[in-house]
C-alpha cells in the first residue's frame, strides 16, 4: 500500500557517467576525490558490488528507468529512443502523487535529437534537460531545453550549473513530495575533443597521482587523461555535498533518500578503441551508495547488485508497489539479513562494439561474442564464442584471460549454463555457445575442484 504523502520519503537521484567504481575513498583510492561519497557510503547503505547491465550510456539509462534489460526495454545501443509506452520510475511516482523532475543528460531519445518533446521524456513533469548533453554545451557552456523547449544557458562548471538547477528544483519543491532526478555529464569525456575537461585547476592536482593497476598495466590513453578525469570525479563529489547541503538547510534532508550512481565506468582505451562497451570491471563496475529512510546505518551490501536492480528498490523504499514485470529486484530484503533468493551473479549486455554477454560472480567472470554480428546493427544472437574466463580472487585486474585452457574447461562450462539461463531469464531465445579453442597452461592450476569453488562461492 503506498504511505500517505505525510510519511512518505522525498527521493533525489544524482547520476554521473562514465564513473569508475576505483575513484572513490572507498574503494581504495587514494587521492581523496570523494569525500562526500564516501561520508555517505559509511553512515548509508553501500553497494559494495555494483554493476550496470549495460556498458554504455543510452541502454543503461533505459535499465535504470525502467527495471528491464536492455533487451527488453527496446534500447540495446545508443540512438534508440524509448518507447513512449514503456513505464519509467517518473510513472510510477508521478501516479502516487509525487512531483517529478528531470534535470541534465537524458539520452533516451532517437540519434543526435538534442530537444527532447514532452512525449519522449518517460513522464517527467519539470524539464531541464538535453538528450545529448555533450553535443549543445562545452565544460563552461551548459545549455539545456525547458519545458517549452527553449535552449536554457546556465553559468559554470557544468557539473555546476546542473547542481545550482537542481538546489533550485529543491527549493521551489521543498514543501511537496518530490523525486528528482539529476544527470550529470561528468566525468564523460566531452566527445568533440576526445578529452576529459576538468575544471580550471584542478588537473594540476592530479597530475602524476595513483594510476589502477589495469590502466598501469594497460596504459591506453590513462596518461593523456587520466588528471583531468581525477578533476572532473572531484568535481561531481563536491557537487554531491552542495546537494546534501542543499537539502540539510531546506529542513528536508532527514526526510530524503538519496542514491548516488553512475551509468557505466571507463576503461581509457585500453580494452577497445574508446572508454566502455567491454565485460571487464573498468567498463562495468560503478560507485554506489544510498542515505536516507530506509538506507540510513544499512551498511556494506556484499551481494552483487545491478543497475536493473535500482527501479524496483526505489519503489519498495517509499511504498509504492513493485511491478510483476520488472525483471530487477529491491535490495530492501538483504539490508534485513534475508539473502537467500539473492542472485549469485550478474548479468551484462554489451553492444556497439560487439554483440557479448557477460556473467560475473563474487569470483569468476565469463563473456562470450557473436563474432557474425554487429554490434550496431544486431541486438543478439543465436551463436556465440567464448571470449574471456576471468579469476577475479587471483586476477582482479583481468590481466590473464583463462578461456579455453583445459584447466579451467569444467569451469568455464558452468559459468555458460549461468550465462544460458540469464539470457533466457532477460527474455532473450536460448542461444549456442560454441567453447573457445582448447589451449594447454603450464603455470599454476587452481588450487581445489573448479565444482567446490562455485559450491563455496554460493555458499559464501
Amino acid at each position: 500500500m503506498t504511505r500517505d504523502r505525510s510519511d512518505r520519503p522525498n527521493v533525489l537521484v544524482l547520476l554521473t557517467d562514465q564513473q569508475r567504481w576505483d575513484t572513490t575513498g572507498v574503494h581504495g583510492n587514494p587521492m581523496d576525490l570523494t569525500p562526500n561519497f564516501d561520508r555517505m557510503a559509511a553512515n548509508g547503505t553501500h553497494l559494495n558490488n555494483f554493476f550496470t547491465c549495460e556498458p554504455v550510456c543510452g541502454p543503461a539509462r533505459s535499465c535504470l528507468q525502467t527495471g528491464l534489460y536492455a533487451s527488453q526495454t527496446g534500447v540495446w545501443r545508443n540512438g534508440i529512443a524509448l518507447d513512449k509506452g514503456v513505464r519509467t520510475l517518473a510513472h510510477y511516482f508521478r501516479e502516487t502523487g509525487y512531483t517529478t523532475g528531470y534535470i541534465g543528460k537524458w539520452h533516451l531519445d532517437i540519434g543526435k535529437v538534442l530537444v527532447v518533446p514532452e512525449s519522449s521524456r518517460g513522464g517527467y513533469e519539470y524539464w531541464l534537460a538535453s538528450n545529448h548533453l555533450e553535443v549543445p554545451s562545452e565544460a563552461y557552456k551548459t545549455v539545456l531545453f525547458d519545458n517549452d523547449d527553449q535552449p536554457i544557458t546556465l553559468p559554470g562548471y557544468r557539473a555546476d550549473a546542473v547542481t545550482d538547477a537542481a538546489i533550485r528544483y529543491l527549493d521551489q519543491h521543498q514543501n511537496d513530495s518530490f523525486f528528482l532526478f539529476v544527470s550529470i555529464l561528468e566525468p564523460h569525456h566531452q566527445d568533440r575533443l576526445n578529452a576529459f575537461v576538468a575544471p580550471d585547476g584542478y588537473r594540476e592536482r592530479y597530475t602524476g597521482g595513483w594510476v589502477p593497476p589495469d590502466l598501469a598495466a594497460l596504459v591506453g590513453s590513462t596518461y593523456q587523461h587520466l588528471a583531468d578525469y581525477y578533476g572532473c570525479v572531484k568535481r561531481v563529489d563536491e557537487a554531491l555535498g552542495r546537494l546534501l547541503d542543499g537539502l540539510k538547510s531546506l529542513g528536508v534532508l532527514d526526510n530524503t533518500i538519496v542514491l548516488y550512481l553512475s551509468d557505466h565506468g571507463c576503461h581509457f582505451q585500453t580494452r577497445n578503441a574508446e572508454h566502455k562497451r567491454s565485460g571487464h570491471e573498468s567498463s562495468i563496475r560503478v560507485p554506489g551508495a544510498l542515505r536516507g529512510p530506509g538506507f540510513d546505518g544499512g551498511g556494506q551490501v556484499g551481494q552483487l547488485v545491478s543497475l536493473v536492480d535500482i527501479a524496483p528498490t526505489l519503489l519498495d523504499a517509499v511504498g509504492i508497489p513493485v511491478p510483476e514485470h520488472m525483471q530487477g529486484r529491491s535490495i530492501l530484503p538483504l539490508l534485513r539479513g534475508q539473502s537467500e533468493q539473492w542472485p549469485d551473479e550478474v548479468f551484462v549486455q554489451i553492444c556497439e562494439s560487439q554483440v557479448g554477454r557477460a556473467v560475473r560472480t563474487q569470483r569468476w567472470k565469463y563473456g562470450v561474442q557473436a563474432p557474425d554480428k554487429d554490434g550496431w546493427s544486431d541486438p543478439c544472437a543465436d551463436r556465440y564464442v567464448e571470449e574471456y574466463l576471468y579469476d577475479l580472487e587471483l586476477d582482479p585486474y583481468e590481466l590473464n584471460n583463462l578461456v579455453g585452457l583445459d584447466s579451467h574447461r569444467e569451469v568455464a562450462d558452468i559459468m555458460r549454463e549461468r550465462l544460458m539461463r540469464r539470457m533466457t531469464e532477460a527474455g532473450e531465445t536460448l542461444p549456442e555457445i560454441e567453447a573457445a579453442p582448447t589451449r594447454s597452461f603450464g603455470g599454476p592450476r587452481t588450487q581445489c575442484a573448479p565444482h567446490r569453488i562455485l559450491e563455496e562461492e554460493a555458499r559464501a
